[in-house]
């Protein structure tokens, strides 16, 4: 059976096909809002759900992951490329279309050489703070939809918020009304009754309401004629500089869609037991966006809230994407006329309502009562996100992922191990159980790579378990290396100024239960090129062989 289809059987072909009918009625209200987000026309919303979504199928390997454009990536669309060109133009256009190529050259790149766990440096409290950030200045836009208040969608998130107030005097009352009965269907249909399309509802009622009442006569906005047709080949021809201007979006829209797309597709692989492969997942996102490209669309994500709902409607297999693929295309060759009178105001709700739950709002009150640490670092990435920008967020998010890392990795697990007279003796309370020394003899044992994060700290985590024993009574100090996967240049260093002190107090230093390739590195950082190695148990500290041997000192279980 070709791969979309997978897992498709007689008995749920009725099951897929109704779920391809509700993603159907999902999607195209979505990406109508996403590409008035993105600052494109609708029917760049629409494109992206034909040709993209049945490249995608064809290649993902994830049954049920749907690709398409979202809120967040609309919204840094529209912040990457509103410094560039004017919204709505043609030139603002064509770099939506380069943006979206790059980012396809992206993924092949990732999928190629196995890069994707790059994406793993976003973690959860980064990913929050970043979309959250997104959301909130997504939804100050829609908001004045709602109101029927004029701003500039692609202003600065303090310019919008400005515009918005100042505009309250001029809010048109049936824009108001349409838009807070749209929220109050919205929110109570996903509430009580999920499995029905309240999106396509709302759609349809609001503009059969404007048709017949003539509301756009009365100040309320509506969407307008939109072209039809299918999709027509392009490329975008612009200047060298402009392409490596959109780079960094670029890369900002790849590697969130990277972490949280292969997050979800595993998910649910694992969920229902069907095979994963992430560079496969990566291939497919990158000739979508290719594809993307070149037909008039912008850059295709991951759709986290549709993937839920088609899992919720019972769909296992990528029939239905395409059978969102070809609903759409009728949509275009005969139905476009159905879409001019579409209130913006409902689509303000709809839009609206979909991205509360990117606010991220339960994320961090679950990170503030679990880890302050990484609160800081979601609060942070959400103001400059939204405050600051989109690029700026991205890049302080890798900063404080970094940070993060260096600030776990240099306070690694230290267990230290103390006798000097009555084996047994521990000098922590918290040390194993049963696990003995000989007397005069310390065991130090780092659970971590000895790199330049955490040198210094394990170096004086030994100084002062000597000086705690009384560097009279200690004769030896051995170190446990049996968790120590690596060390660097600056670990060498560590352990060169270590064994100078220590050869001060006249105590030796050894090492116990070296992994051979830890060995070697030892040796080629001339670390071991005198002391003794030991091996340890639960009885006694047992010399083995000098550390120049030819072998890799063994793990002995005896005395």
């Amino acid at each position: 059976m070709p791969r979309p289809l997978a897992g498709l059987t007689r008995r749920t072909l009725v099951t897929e096909l109704t779920a391809g009918v509700t993603l159907l009625a999902i999607a195209i209200p979505l990406n109508i809002g996403y590409a008035q987000i993105a600052g494109l026309p609708a029917t760049a919303g629409l494109y992206a759900l034909i040709v993209p979504t049945v490249v995608y199928a064809l290649v993902v390997s994830s049954r049920q992951l749907v690709a398409s454009p979202d809120a967040a990536a609309a919204a840094l669309v529209a912040s990457s490329i509103g410094g560039l060109a004017v919204a709505g133009s043609a030139d603002y256009a064509t770099l939506a279309l380069a943006q979206a190529i790059l980012c396809g050259g992206m993924f092949v790149l990732l999928a190629v050489f196995k890069l994707g766990f790059l994406a793993n440096f976003l973690s959860k409290p980064i990913l929050v703070g970043f979309v959250g950030g997104l959301a909130l200045d997504i939804m100050i836009s829609q908001i004045a939809k709602m109101l029927g208040v004029k701003i500039d969608s692609g202003a600065e998130f303090v310019d919008k918020v400005v515009a918005l107030v100042t505009g309250l005097p001029s809010l048109n009352g049936w824009s108001v009304l349409l838009a807070a009965v749209s929220v109050a269907v919205l929110l109570l249909g996903q509430r009580y009754l999920r499995a029905v399309p309240w999106a396509l509802i709302v759609l349809v009622a609001t503009t059969i309401t404007v048709v017949l009442t003539g509301l756009d006569g009365r100040g309320v906005d509506v969407l307008g004629e939109v072209p039809a047709g299918p999709p027509a080949l392009t490329w975008p021809i612009i200047d060298w500089s402009l392409w490596l201007a959109l780079v960094p979006s670029a890369i900002a829209l790849t590697l969130v869609t990277t972490a949280e797309g292969l997050l979800v597709s595993r998910s649910y692989a694992e969920k229902h037991r069907y095979p994963f492969h992430a560079n496969r997942d990566l291939l497919a996102f990158g000739v979508a966006n290719v594809a993307a490209g070149a037909q008039g669309s912008f850059a295709v994500g991951s759709s986290t809230s549709r993937t839920a709902a088609m899992d919720q409607a019972g769909s296992r297999t990528q029939l239905p994407a395409l059978v969102l693929a070809v609903g759409t295309l009728l949509l275009l060759l005969f139905g476009t006329a159905l879409l001019a009178d579409i209130p913006s105001p409902a689509i303000g709700a709809i839009v609206g309502v979909a991205i509360i739950p990117l606010l991220g709002i339960r994320d961090f009150i679950r990170l503030w009562r679990l880890d302050r640490f990484e609160f800081v670092i979601g609060a942070v990435c959400f103001l400059v996100t939204l405050f600051v920008g989109s690029i700026a967020g991205i890049l302080v998010a890798f900063v404080l992922a970094l940070v993060n890392l260096a600030q776990r990795a240099s306070h690694p697990a230290i267990d230290v191990l103390e006798t000097s007279g009555d084996p047994g003796e521990s000098l922590l309370e918290d040390a194993p159980a049963g696990t003995t020394t000989a007397p005069g003899v310390i065991v130090v044992r780092l659970a971590a790579p000895l790199f330049f994060a955490n040198g210094a700290v394990f170096s004086a985590a030994v100084k002062e378990a000597v000086r705690a024993a009384g560097p009279s009574a200690v004769q030896h100090v051995v170190i446990d290396m049996e968790a120590v996967t690596d060390v660097d240049v600056t670990g060498a260093e560590a352990f060169q100024a270590l064994r100078e002190w220590l050869d001060a107090q006249s105590i030796s230093l050894a090492f116990s239960r070296v992994r051979p390739n830890t060995l070697r590195r030892l040796r080629s950082l001339g670390i071991l090129d005198r002391e003794p190695v030991y091996a340890t148990n639960r009885a006694a500290i047992t010399e083995l062989a000098p550390a120049d041997a030819a072998s890799p000192a063994p793990n002995r279980k005896g005395s």
